[in-house]
């Protein structure tokens, strides 16, 4: 389902992203925004937030090109997940 931002239509696919999210029962989800995102950031957190509720959402504020550029080297600090939108799909 699409969702509007500030007047905008995202296909950010928010409601696979719960799915998965509580489908794996993760608790504390890395996200990562393109820069033209970053900005919504705010409105992702309360979508996701609302439907998983005691979930704790870290964004990762550094620069994004790509999906060759996914913050995977933070996988020591306890992540469940990384949801990193604007990409093509992947799976690790």
């Amino acid at each position: 389902m699409a969702h509007t931002i500030e007047n905008e239509t995202y296909d950010l696919q928010l409601d696979d992203a719960i799915k998965e999210i509580k489908a794996k029962e993760a608790k504390m989800i890395l996200i990562q925004l393109p820069d033209g995102l970053k900005p919504h950031a705010d409105q992702i957190r309360r979508t996701i937030a609302r439907e998983c509720p005691g979930i704790q959402l870290v964004f990762w504020a550094d620069s994004c090109f790509g999906a060759c550029d996914a913050p995977i080297h933070v996988r020591h600090l306890g992540f469940d997940m990384l949801i990193a939108f604007g990409h093509s799909p992947w799976r690790s």
